[in-house]
């Protein structure tokens, strides 16, 4: 087995900022992102490709994958065995998921193709086209440019916004203005502190019919009692993001939240992420997949997860102005694989 790792700068196409970019009253927004990709290869010409976006959230960046992904020894890796070759990414480090998420990709990748059959299909799941439909994301800004931004997203059935700012409720005035009626998902990303600031501000955004649900409104490291606090107020429902990592955090994540937001940085891959998904759905909950600042590589194998999903935010690639790669599309909101070039293993191709 061989291992080829290079990386791609991904440019934002408006800067990118969220609750956590937010100091003193002001956002400071990215303008691109670097990602890791992995080509995984054996003698027999069979290959995979993944890719990391790190998220400094959990505290992996693009140095901490490059030293994990050199780390890899790739004649320990086995298309034959994914699960093995999972276990032994655990022997090199704790945690590292964006990393292991890229090798776990690839070789899923692979696997799919040897097997003549689609990521989707391959994981038994099939795809339906004509149904999955992922939110367009508006950063943090301030409100004149929110309104442009979604005007520029007219074709957009589904819209999150992302709150934690002073601004908030300027920000949603500013995107109703350009859009009244369309569905919103609000994106606390951890932002409001309390669990009386957290449900004064899910009230007011509730006023508004068109919102759908709320995303992470406190700290993942809020006590457990404050989340059920919040929960059994809350006049819309609550999906978990950064509690939810993977399929251990069930039991504590089922009692806080109505749903969890699957993203395959925070599972470690493919294979994870249809287990924390699995078993979501299995506990009552609502599902989702989400998405950091992705190439078409990551996106694609989030959305061969699709039908596990009741909601999608797989935009990261549609945020960006360079995608290096060609696979599932997303176009006006549209998850779609009907003109992908590519017809199995994860479905994609550089351009």
């Amino acid at each position: 087995m061989k291992i080829k790792i290079w990386t791609a700068e991904l440019i934002l196409a408006n800067p990118w900022a969220i609750a956590s970019d937010v100091k003193n009253g002001t956002a400071t927004g990215r303008r691109s992102g670097l990602v890791y990709l992995v080509e995984l290869s054996d003698n027999t010409g069979l290959s995979g490709i993944g890719e990391s976006s790190p998220p400094a959230r959990y505290k992996e960046s693009a140095a901490t994958v490059n030293e994990f992904l050199h780390k890899v020894d790739a004649n320990k890796l086995s298309f034959d065995d994914i699960p093995g070759s999972m276990a032994y990414l655990e022997t090199i480090a704790g945690g590292n998921y964006s990393a292991k998420n890229a090798i776990n990709i690839a070789l899923v990748d692979a696997v799919a193709k040897r097997a003549g059959k689609a990521v989707y299909d391959w994981l038994g799941l099939g795809f339906t086209e004509n149904k999955h439909i992922t939110s367009f994301t508006i950063g943090i800004d301030a409100p004149d440019i929110i309104r442009k931004k979604v005007l520029e997203a007219v074709n957009y059935p589904v819209l999150k916004l992302k709150v934690g700012s002073p601004d908030d409720r300027e920000n949603m005035k500013a995107l109703r203005d350009a859009a009244p009626t369309k569905t919103v998902r609000v994106d606390g990303n951890e932002g409001w502190k309390t669990k009386e600031e957290a449900l004064k501000n899910i009230e007011w955004f509730a006023q508004d019919k068109h919102v759908e649900y709320v995303e992470q409104p406190m700290p993942a490291s809020t006590p457990i009692q404050d989340m059920i606090w919040l929960k059994e107020r809350s006049p819309l429902p609550l999906y978990g993001d950064e509690s939810y990592h993977n399929a251990k955090d069930i039991s504590v994540v089922s009692q806080c939240f109505h749903g969890v937001n699957v993203k395959l940085v925070k599972t470690g891959g493919i294979t994870p992420a249809f287990e924390a998904l699995t078993v979501a759905r299995k506990a009552g909950m609502k599902t989702m997949i989400g998405c950091m600042i992705e190439s078409s590589v990551l996106i694609t194998a989030a959305a061969h997860l699709a039908e596990l999903a009741d909601h999608l935010d797989i935009d990261g690639n549609l945020l960006i102005t360079n995608d290096p790669f060609i696979g599932s599309s997303g176009k006006d909101g549209k998850v779609s694989f009907a003109n992908t070039p590519e017809k199995i293993g994860l479905r994609v191709r550089a351009r």
